[in-house]
């Protein structure tokens, strides 16, 4: 028992080398401590944003027919994976060609594969923490067209616009305001993507939709429209839930530092306009579906919260809350309004991401100005026409190419039965199939 009043003493004793090597230990600088939290921020906000793969995959699966979700989850992996190869191959040198790199100045950026390894102190964050948040955004703009298009386009004509999309049209018109462009120059502003992202999904999707017409049945003779409920509104739900958790990511590490106070204390005010953005559209939507149809509608409310994370994405940090809030409800109201004025245009868009991507993203570029010193009404308006009419020609052309020489929707027999079936012979819920 005596033994016992040693082991303090021994544990002491036992301290000294440590506590020697504590002091002799070298601590980061403030310039290494700022890369290593900048390139955190772009990681965490990258594997975030990645989230929101997931997000979209399952929305879709939910808003389409069952006799479809095996094709949508495949078209979400086959987009992300293209998305990835096309933007290191020449997305990601295009989108940011640097002093001196630009085919076109200020315009098209060089095409080649950037290299992403450099020396670590050679800047303020890793190149290849920067490269895999940007990709990101890069894979966001294809998933956008996806649910669109959902129900009648072919798998493989798809997939090779997504090469186009994610290897040049979006890397060129993101380059001409994140890579130092002509938008940028004017004074264009978009601070995480309502425009360069979402507005341009939107476009794409658009574009789309107009060159492969609406679903068989969708429109009747009398003009009619013909409700196509989707397969799960649980898993819709789910998707709505991951994509707003992911646009933390999104807007937050769009901040693109966060090595000082003022860094962090900015992230932390776009984390809570973004959050109440949604909330207000999702109330906004919730609301005006009651009072207009006497009952609330889900899918409303759910793509009215989407359209609200849409409408701040544009400029997070300077609003108040107050501020995101009556921004997000706009976007929930514009959801609304927007979605029967589509089917009165007979353009079919299954999931609604025209109305939340390219209609409330005109909404939160058009607004940036009255939080933002140093923006202007016209210049939000002229960037997002650009980009816009950019966005919508080209993918014109390349679904018109496809149409031509592939053909990009299914055959009338094949929709009928549906994608699953026909495109791939297998179904996502085959215990439930009729035999």
């Amino acid at each position: 028992m005596n033994k016992l009043k040693y082991v303090p003493l021994a544990a002491a004793i036992a301290l000294v080398p440590t506590l020697g090597a504590a002091q002799d230990a070298e601590f980061a600088s403030l310039e290494q401590t700022t890369f290593i939290f900048n390139t955190l921020l772009f990681l965490i906000g990258g594997f975030l944003v990645f989230w929101m793969a997931a997000g979209f995959a399952m929305l879709e699966a939910g808003l389409v027919r069952s006799k479809n979700v095996t094709t949508q989850l495949t078209k979400n992996m086959g987009l992300f994976g293209i998305a990835a190869i096309m933007y290191w191959l020449i997305g990601y040198n295009i989108m940011y060609p640097g002093d001196g790199n630009w085919m076109m100045e200020g315009v098209i950026g060089t095409i080649s594969p950037k290299d992403i390894k450099s020396e670590i102190d050679a800047g303020g964050y890793s190149n290849a923490s920067d490269f895999f948040f940007q990709l990101m955004f890069c894979a966001t703009t294809a998933s956008i067209v996806s649910g669109t298009l959902a129900e009648r386009i072919k798998l493989w004509p798809f997939l090779i616009f997504v090469v186009v999309l994610t290897g040049l049209i979006y890397p060129i018109e993101a380059s001409w305001q994140w890579g130092g462009g002509f938008l940028s120059a004017m004074g264009f502003s978009d601070f995480a993507g309502s425009t360069l992202v979402h507005a341009a999904g939107g476009f794409a999707a658009l574009a789309g939709a107009i060159i492969l017409g609406p679903r068989i049945g969708k429109y009747a003779k009398d003009g009619r429209v013909v409700p196509m409920p989707g397969s799960s509104l649980p898993l819709a739900t789910l998707g709505t839930f991951i994509l707003w958790m992911g646009w933390f990511g999104f807007n937050g590490a769009s901040q693109l530092a966060m090595g000082t106070l003022e860094d962090a204390d900015a992230i932390a005010q776009i984390f809570a306009n973004t959050n109440m953005a949604a909330a207000a559209g999702a109330v906004a939507a919730l609301i005006l579906t009651q009072l207009l149809y006497r009952k609330v509608d889900l899918t409303m409310v759910l793509n009215g919260a989407l359209a609200g994370l849409v409408s701040i994405t544009a400029g997070p940090l300077d609003p108040t809350l107050f501020g995101a809030l009556w921004i997000g409800a706009v976007g929930g109201i514009i959801v609304v309004f927007a979605v029967p004025f589509l089917d009165k245009l007979k353009i079919d868009d299954v999931v609604g991401a025209i109305p939340v991507h390219l209609m409330a993203g005109f909404w939160g570029t058009l607004v940036v100005p009255v939080y933002t010193d140093g923006t202007s009404f016209m210049t939000q308006i002229i960037g997002f026409v650009a980009i816009g009419a950019f966005v919508f020609i080209a993918s014109l052309v390349v679904f018109g190419i496809l149409k031509a020489v592939t053909g990009i929707r299914v055959s009338e027999e094949a929709e009928i039965q549906g994608l699953d079936t026909s495109e791939l012979g297998m179904e996502a819920y085959p215990e439930f199939s009729k035999t």
